[in-house]
């Protein structure tokens, strides 16, 4: 593995952190050089966001004292489910990844982002920030500093055949890329599929599936509206991130450092967060050709609006069978936290 890895490197997600407010310029920090591990590098996110973040906004913020260079952790050699195992062990000292990576070393990973938990992004922020202080806990005893999260747009449902509701799921083979949203499709009577992102496209195509879950954005940017034909509105779940430090390296950097790097952070995260409502809206737009789609090329699908009976199936089994069989995997200390924060904002209670 590179050397490089070995110093200090900051990951974070999805939007230019030169929006993420009007900060003044931080004089008097020390001179830091930043190696940051970004997201991957072919994606808009990394390209439009996190790239000019570290390398414009975080040295103007900082008088030019902080300064960074980015990959994306794919051009790095990595995949993207070692990231927490790297940053715990400051093999990686600072990154960002997506907690899904991670349900299968701990179900405590999958606990906001359970399919149909989150219908709404106002939904999906207020159960973020209600687990984060258990997240902050279980991590700072792994050597994790957790300094954000945030979040990807919504993950929605794409089909390449009429659908008029979320109903019309039972027996279609849906692509999925989580264990919970594998168990919500089950739970309609479809089968799940498991694809790597890069496959859909033919499986759409060939009819190896009918349906995938992905970000209207991300659905988008890769082109399935022109093998998919249906779009849901209704988010199914939304991929948070999680931004995060070796606790030893963070440590070792000057104290105004630390405050300088977690002032632009929460900003970034709260710019994180209302961009993925926009950019939700924005994939709907661009794969249905909506006027409001500002991107040269517009696809043709259709757009199905969820109505108050797809609402109600989308609580009644998160309810009935994701959040049951998500307890039946997670230790009792998981189940109580759940229902001390998340269960109480939603009113939802998790039992072994």
């Amino acid at each position: 593995m590179s050397r490089t890895l070995a110093l200090p490197t900051l990951a974070l997600g999805l939007l230019l952190g030169a929006q993420a407010g009007a900060q003044d310029v931080t004089p008097d920090l020390p001179r830091t050089e930043l190696k940051v591990v970004g997201g991957l590098s072919n994606l808009t996110a990394y390209q439009n966001n996190e790239q000019p973040f570290w390398t414009k906004t975080i040295p103007e913020r900082s008088g030019g004292q902080v300064t960074a260079t980015v990959q994306g952790f794919n051009e790095m050699g990595l995949k993207g489910p070692e990231l927490l195992r790297l940053i715990g062990q400051g093999v990686v000292p600072f990154g960002t990844a997506t907690l899904s990576y991670f349900a299968g070393d701990n179900p405590i990973n999958e606990a906001i982002d359970l399919a149909g938990l989150a219908p709404d992004v106002a939904t999906a922020r207020t159960v973020t920030e209600a687990f984060e202080p258990v997240y902050s806990d279980f991590y700072g005893k792994n050597r994790v500093k957790v300094l954000g999260i945030s979040t990807y747009p919504a993950q929605v449902l794409f089909c390449n055949a009429p659908i008029t509701g979320l109903a019309d799921v039972k027996g279609k083979k849906v692509r999925t890329s989580s264990r919970t949203t594998g168990e919500f499709v089950q739970a309609l009577g479809g089968t799940a599929v498991t694809l790597p992102f890069g496959e859909v496209v033919p499986a759409l195509q060939n009819g190896v599936v009918d349906c995938a879950i992905t970000g209207s954005m991300s659905g988008y940017s890769a082109k399935w509206y022109e093998v998919s034909t249906h779009l849901l509105e209704l988010p199914i779940n939304w991929n948070q991130q999680i931004h995060a430090a070796n606790l030893n390296t963070w440590n070792q950097l000057d104290p105004k450092v630390q405050d300088f790097l977690q002032i632009q952070i929460d900003g970034l995260v709260n710019q994180i967060w209302d961009a993925a409502a926009r950019e939700t809206q924005m994939g709907y737009d661009c794969n249905t050709g909506a006027a409001a789609c500002d991107q040269a090329v517009k696809g043709s699908m259709t757009l199905v609006q969820p109505t108050d009976a797809d609402r109600e199936l989308l609580r009644q089994i998160t309810a009935e069978v994701v959040v049951p069989k998500w307890a039946a995997r997670c230790n009792e200390q998981c189940v109580k936290d759940f229902n001390d924060t998340i269960g109480k904002e939603l009113g939802i209670v998790a039992s072994k």
